[in-house]
């Protein structure tokens, strides 16, 4: 059995490894519960493997958190970052994680942690500066308070710091991440940037 994670809310502000339980709570963030429980089947001999996906998970298909910062920039007409923009998100690329999800559920130990991260963290500027390109928008900073405003339910994961390894991921099952990373991606694809019509 495989539980499916995330890294964003692990440690924030440094690097989260496999081996970080974090400090939140299921009361705080629901998804902490999925971890909780199999943790404890593992402790019941459940041959379970947690994979953590990182905050991107890009690619063609992609409905998450990338295409909600293109569509907030395309509403209102600036793509924004927070402060100076350093905080670092992780990305890994869909068909990636997919390889990743096989190995781990060919070869996982019982109890293990996975992180489907191919780049530890990429500095939320960049990312805004590549989307007000791609949609020809300027690009600026917004402070805390602003982003609230700006970014709305989106505003803690835009200002969040967190960076995130896959170390051990790699040594433990020999996975290689080989598709682009997510700045390439962006600036080459047209599927993230296509305006969506109605007939």
């Amino acid at each position: 059995m495989i539980v499916t994670s995330g890294s964003a809310l692990i440690s924030p502000g440094r690097i989260a490894t496999e081996g970080d339980a974090g400090t939140l709570t299921s009361d705080d963030f629901p998804r902490v519960a999925t971890e909780e429980a199999a943790r404890s089947l593992a402790e019941r001999g459940v041959r379970i493997a947690v994979v953590r996906c990182s905050p991107s998970v890009h690619g063609d298909g992609d409905h998450g958190f990338v295409p909600s910062l293109i569509s907030i920039a395309r509403e209102k007409g600036v793509s924004a970052y927070v402060g100076d923009g350093s905080n670092r998100w992780s990305a890994v690329h869909r068909l990636d994680a997919a390889h990743l999800f096989r190995l781990a559920l060919e070869q996982a130990a019982a109890g293990t942690w996975y992180h489907a991260v191919a780049e530890e963290g990429i500095a939320f500027r960049d990312i805004a500066e590549v989307i007000g390109k791609r949609l020809n928008v300027p690009v600026v900073t917004k402070s805390p308070e602003e982003a609230v405003e700006h970014f709305g339910w989106f505003a803690q994961f835009a200002g969040l710091d967190c960076p995130a390894s896959s170390q051990r991921t790699r040594e433990r099952l020999g996975w290689q991440p080989k598709q682009p990373r997510l700045i390439p991606d962006l600036e080459r694809s047209t599927r993230y940037f296509e305006t969506l019509t109605t007939a």
